[in-house]
């Protein structure tokens, strides 16, 4: 497993090899780089912590980059992030994800949700610390980015949006690698692929709340974890957006 960790009111050493590092209060840092790390000593004053655990298997469905091109699996180089700026937006999805997703059990219970909520944390900690995985696209990326890779992927989107699928999974079922399934998303369409996956799933909670009984007890809030939707204000955003109402007044069907 790979945690995430960040001091908030001590500092904390650690020291492995020859190296050692002291990460200060508000630092958000990595414990281990790889699973085979080499044994780390840590000494911790009192104090509190906020810490966060996912397994490495996670990196390498978000690591937009060709098979040949890197290491398996994907593997950080360094316990510090690459930037303030990168790490400024590390602490706010750990903050985000604390306040949306694990302050609300009922939430995480629902698959979409676990699954979404983890690949968020690994893609900002790819973004925030040094790693193997190389992004920019290849020749081969370029040229299988046309529009019948576009046509397989939103296809496969459109029959899987209620399973927990992955950028990877989507690449996979398109015979490309996830970059080039970007960049076709990005030339053919002006989006992404999750974010065609997430207008898939918008489309699949409105015909829900159509759907359901306003006398039944469903909220919207269920209604939108069903789809991977964990913070209520930001579905209604999209909602909104899309249909030109909040999902409160489609579910209560009242015109009110």
């Amino acid at each position: 497993m790979l945690m995430l960790a960040r001091p908030l009111t001590a500092p904390v050493h650690y020291r492995y090899g020859g190296d050692a590092h002291c990460f200060r209060p508000g630092e958000v840092h990595l414990s281990n780089t790889t699973e085979d790390h080499p044994p780390i000593q840590a000494r911790w004053h009192d104090g509190a912590v906020q810490a966060v655990t996912f397994p490495f298997p996670l990196l390498d469905q978000v690591a937009a980059t060709a098979e040949t091109r890197r290491p398996k699996p994907v593997r950080f180089t360094d316990l510090r992030t690459t930037s303030q700026d990168t790490a400024r937006h590390l602490i706010a999805t750990m903050d985000y994800l604390a306040t949306s997703v694990r302050d609300r059990p009922e939430c995480m219970a629902e698959p979409l949700v676990a699954g979404e909520a983890g690949r968020l944390l690994a893609s900002a900690a790819l973004a925030a610390f040094p790693n193997t995985a190389l992004t920019d696209p290849t020749i081969e990326d370029r040229r299988d980015s046309h529009p019948v890779t576009l046509r397989r992927a939103m296809a496969f989107i459109d029959d899987h949006a209620h399973l927990d699928i992955t950028v990877a999974d989507i690449a996979a079922a398109s015979h490309v690698t996830i970059r080039a399934l970007q960049y076709a998303f990005r030339r053919n369409r002006g989006t992404t692929p999750m974010g065609y996956l997430r207008q898939a799933r918008l489309q699949q909670a409105h015909r829900d709340l159509l759907t359901a009984d306003p006398a039944g007890g469903l909220t919207v809030t269920q209604i939108a974890a069903r789809w991977g939707f964990f913070h209520p204000g930001r579905f209604a955003q999209h909602y909104r957006a899309a249909y030109g109402c909040p999902p409160y007044r489609t579910l209560r069907r009242d015109g009110r």
